[in-house]
């Protein structure tokens, strides 16, 4: 017997919560199969097994916090094959011209003619790793030559035609390609009955064929049933319980357990609003040059296929002001001879993500060597990784300075709170039409609002304000970027 400890997957992590497990007691797993996802303060992580072999025991449940260092699961090891040992066949492969559906795996040698009858005609085992998108063949189902079946010899007279009869072992090598193809082969060969004027008004209505019980000939689903559905939904939906419940008081409290990403945003937000001195600025920026930048890099060849955004704008300009007011990109530090400010001569540019599991702020690494065509493909990956809970420990740490996009939400400007290791913070607020005075003329332009947190202990007021100038400066002209 084996047993995993919960490992450190992360810089300093003391502990993690058991998402889901990807295996049960009695499954059989292999070395680096993913066993279990787990959450850190951080991020979600898949761990692979260090064992082969038999799981004997799960040691925590679903939900359950573990600290690092108790124990995960347990595997029975399977003994190594002796060196005479029978090797293991070989493993199934994919035939493209074969495949009933894609995803199928076929054996190859189920399709070769004799094979022994005990033998699995077929395997079906899942997604390929890279599918190839093809209309499936209904009109020219797969042909799959069935071994021959033998009759036992102690078999009856009447039961021997029936063993040899051409019917039978088509019907039987039908449903062993059924039956082995799995889902996707048996949803084909059992479509729902329904006509298209039905098949259109059950899309029209979001609702699932598969779900309506069929009155029709055969079980066909008909106009009828399809209204009956919907209002037992409908009905349904009128009866389900909305978010203001009633009872007592005390009872239509809904208590949520702190943990996770929300219990080390809060302790990091505490720290910084109560170590940190902050001092807040805000300036107002005509950024109608900016959206009209971004309009043509949309239309440029160079950035075909890329999100560009007035965010990609902001990011970039957050770096050239950097470089020019230095002591925003640094962190105060307490050493046992005292206090010292680290400049940081790199920029790890922090974005601020909204995500399922709570706020996350992965940082690019270097983004001062990154062209704007290259920091238009990372903030992409980084916002895509964010969202799908694919942002690694490693990803938010060592950042340097920090934007948070509250724009994004329609939300004009706000007094964001200094991510902790760093000294500075810049809020980004929606863009909107405003009336704005230019040359003594109101007109119409693209007008936001920026907002900036510094830790005054090293941003003086003086130094926020060029900062936050040099970054609006951008935003109003893109083309000094260029200088």
């Amino acid at each position: 017997m084996s047993t995993f400890n919960l490992p450190d997957v992360g810089e300093g992590l003391t502990e993690a919560e058991i998402v889901s497990w990807k295996v049960q007691p009695g499954d059989t797993v292999a070395i680096n199969q993913v066993f279990v996802e787990i959450e850190t303060a951080k991020s979600l992580v898949e761990l692979p097994s260090p064992f082969a072999g038999t799981v004997t025991e799960l040691c925590a449940a679903e939900g359950q916090t573990l600290e690092v260092g108790q124990p995960l699961f347990v595997v029975a090891e399977a003994a190594p094959a002796p060196s005479g040992a029978a090797q293991p066949a070989p493993a199934p492969v994919r035939s493209h011209d074969t495949d009933p559906e894609p995803g199928i795996l076929i054996d190859s040698h189920a399709l070769v003619e004799g094979a022994d009858a005990g033998a699995a005609p077929l395997v079906g085992s899942g997604p390929k790793a890279d599918p190839v998108r093809r209309r499936p063949r209904l009109g020219r189902p797969p042909v799959v030559k069935a071994p021959a079946a033998k009759a036992p010899a102690t078999a009856t007279a009447s039961a021997a035609p029936a063993a040899h009869s051409p019917a039978a072992s088509g019907a039987a090598g039908a449903a062993a390609v059924v039956r082995s193809a799995g889902p996707a082969m048996a949803s084909i060969l059992n479509r729902v009955l329904a006509k298209p004027p039905v098949r259109k008004i059950a899309k029209e209505l979001g609702i699932d064929l598969s779900k309506v019980r069929g009155t029709g000939g055969g079980g066909e689903v008909t106009r009828e049933d399809l209204i009956s559905y919907q209002a037992q939904r409908e009905a349904e939906q009128a009866a389900a319980p909305t978010f203001w419940s009633h009872g007592e008081q005390e009872d239509r409290i809904e208590r949520q357990p702190v943990k996770g990403v929300r219990k080390a945003t809060a302790k990091a937000m505490v720290e910084s609003a109560f170590t940190a001195p902050h001092v807040s600025i805000f300036v107002d920026v005509d950024a109608s040059r900016t959206m009209e930048f971004v309009q043509r890099l949309k239309k440029s060849r160079d950035f075909e296929g890329i999100k560009v955004s007035p965010l990609l704008i902001l990011a970039k300009a957050v770096i050239w002001a950097a470089a020019r007011n230095p002591s925003v990109n640094a962190s105060w530090v307490e050493t046992e001879n005292g206090a010292e400010i680290h400049v940081k001569h790199f920029m790890n540019l922090g974005i601020a993500a909204a995500t399922p599991r709570g706020l996350l702020v992965p940082n690019l690494k270097n983004a001062q060597d990154l062209s704007l065509r290259e920091l238009a493909i990372a903030l992409n990956e980084l916002a895509t990784a964010a969202r799908e809970g694919r942002t690694r420990p490693a990803d938010m740490q060592n950042g340097t300075l920090t934007i948070t996009n509250i724009g994004a939400l329609g939300i004009d400007i706000g007094t964001p709170i200094i991510n902790p290791g760093e000294v500075a913070i810049v809020a980004f607020g929606t863009i909107r039409q405003k009336p704005w005075v230019v040359s003594g003329e109101v007109i119409p332009r693209w007008i936001t609002t920026l907002g900036g947190s510094f830790d005054h202990r090293v941003v003086d007021g003086d130094l926020s304000a060029r900062f936050m100038a040099d970054v609006a400066a951008i935003m109003e002209e893109p083309a000094l970027l260029l200088d």
